[in-house]
């Protein structure tokens, strides 16, 4: 039996909702969210820091959001109105749930998801997402401004830089570690001892090991094996995930991934429509993992033929007339390049600002 489970944000949809809910509540709230999202990076892929994962950028926001008047409504209307799906997205979930179990597991807020589900028409018992009720956490009015009067100090720090061979702390630019350093102060110090540092307690974003244990548990349910698993992802969120799918023998696919997808997937995906995810998931159900990365090693529509779908592979054909989606086997001797390719295409395709987080 084979089961698919994928990221939301990226293969499915084009959002980083928390992201553009931030930018759209708060003055500055792009290079806000921006900066906690590069300092949630190095906190998790650098420093490693206990009890913290990738994704915890969700928690980190609260304050700020709760500070400028979100409530629970809001969200689930703001992200209502601003879902953009991936073009293909709808069909290929469709096509893929009729041959197989199909999942999302999603760092994403659980009022964005519920939007996405009733959008796509998906089975909201097969996602996992961030629950938050941000009506639920106290602020007192001196927090408010407390968390305003930071947020000030946030947006004018300078933005953190990451170079790509930083490993441990020190690699790291002088003024960037100055910076962490006092976002460490500002988090887990000032804003944890406050009552709206309950949210920092309590939120559990779904990103890092929470989302490979959602995998864990979505294949225990089903009785399957990590063997059996083909999984979706483009992000610093997805890495615990690849890990342990690979790990477990099943394929791990990179969709217009940022650097860190690429370095833990074992195929890299770069498309404008996501049908072709329901081309290689068809063909991982049919014909096993091997198949799939043969296909992946010498990439071309026509080496599907008589494989396939013909329903998908006319729509493919139709969306690709001249030249197929891009479906490249990652290696140590290509990875570098397919790290600069397909954080280009990301851009290409989400834009700037959401294709550069991590």
């Amino acid at each position: 039996m084979a089961i698919y489970i994928t990221d939301c944000e990226g293969p499915v949809s084009k959002n980083d909702n928390a992201f553009e809910f931030t930018s759209w509540l708060i003055p500055n709230g792009d290079k806000l969210f921006t900066i906690i999202s590069r300092y949630d990076d190095v906190l998790a892929d650098i420093i490693k820091r206990p009890g913290y994962k990738a994704g915890d950028t969700l928690k980190l926001v609260i304050p700020f959001l709760k500070a400028y008047g979100a409530t629970n409504s809001l969200m689930r209307r703001f992200s209502a109105e601003t879902l953009l799906l991936m073009p293909g997205s709808a069909e290929a979930l469709s096509y893929i749930k009729s041959i197989m179990p199909t999942f999302i597991v999603s760092t994403s807020y659980e009022p964005y998801i519920d939007a996405l589900c009733k959008a796509i028409d998906f089975p909201k018992e097969n996602v996992y997402c961030t629950r938050v009720n941000i009506d639920w956490f106290e602020m007192p009015d001196e927090e408010k401004e407390i968390l305003k009067e930071i947020k000030e100090e946030i947006i004018n720090m300078p933005m953190i830089e990451v170079p790509a061979n930083a490993r441990v702390f020190e690699d790291l630019p002088q003024e960037t570690q100055k910076v962490i350093k006092r976002l460490d102060e500002i988090f887990w110090s000032r804003i944890i001892s406050m009552k709206i540092g309950r949210a920092l307690k309590e939120v559990n974003p779904v990103g890092g090991y929470e989302k490979a244990r959602a995998v864990e548990e979505i294949v225990s349910r089903l009785y399957g094996k990590l063997h059996s698993v083909i999984y979706i992802g483009d992000s610093i969120t997805d890495v615990e995930s690849f890990r342990l799918v690979r790990g477990g023998g099943g394929l791990t696919i990179s969709f217009n991934g940022n650097q860190y997808a690429v370095r833990e997937a074992e195929i890299a995906v770069l498309s404008h429509d996501a049908i072709i995810l329901a081309v290689l998931a068809e063909q991982f159900k049919r014909y096993g993992k091997e198949h799939v990365l043969s296909l992946a090693d010498d990439w071309d529509i026509s080496s599907l033929e008589g494989y396939s779908s013909p329903s998908l592979l006319e729509r493919l054909k139709r969306l690709y007339p001249d030249r197929a989606p891009w479906v490249e086997r990652i290696t140590p001797e290509n990875m570098d390049r397919l790290i600069h390719e397909s954080t280009a295409f990301r851009k290409t395709v989400r834009g700037e600002a959401i294709g550069s987080l991590g």
